[in-house]
């Protein structure tokens, strides 16, 4: 069987752009959030805000590779980046003070990736 590569243009491009910056930071968590992001779409991750109130505190910075749902109270302000974010999780995040980052956003920021947090 012949293998299927993704054919969307938005994830290919982030896609290059993690694998850019892991190899020009030195930076292995860019790479681990272009490993997550480029298996099928039947596997890509879906967090709802529930896990990440569970596994964060206050100010602490996470990535998903893939999309964050609006399942579950959020308590505390979160930085999130994210793939994708449904509309209910983005409304959600920012009623709280929290901040929803695209990852190339994140990596203009802190382009060696320390203190992130990948939740998946």
């Amino acid at each position: 069987m012949r293998r299927v590569k993704s054919t969307n243009p938005n994830l290919i491009r982030l896609l290059y752009i993690l694998r850019k910056a892991a190899i020009k930071n030195k930076a292995a968590v860019w790479r681990a959030i272009a490993e997550y992001l480029s298996k099928p779409r039947r596997k890509r991750i879906a967090v709802n805000l529930s896990r990440i109130n569970r596994y964060t505190q206050e100010g602490d910075v996470v990535v998903v590779p893939g999309k964050v749902l609006g399942s579950g109270v959020l308590t505390h302000p979160v930085t999130i980046a994210a793939f994708a974010f449904s509309r209910q999780a983005r409304q959600k995040i920012i009623s709280v003070k929290g901040k929803c980052l695209s990852i190339p956003e994140l990596i203009e920021l802190n382009p060696k990736g320390s203190n992130v947090k990948i939740i998946g």
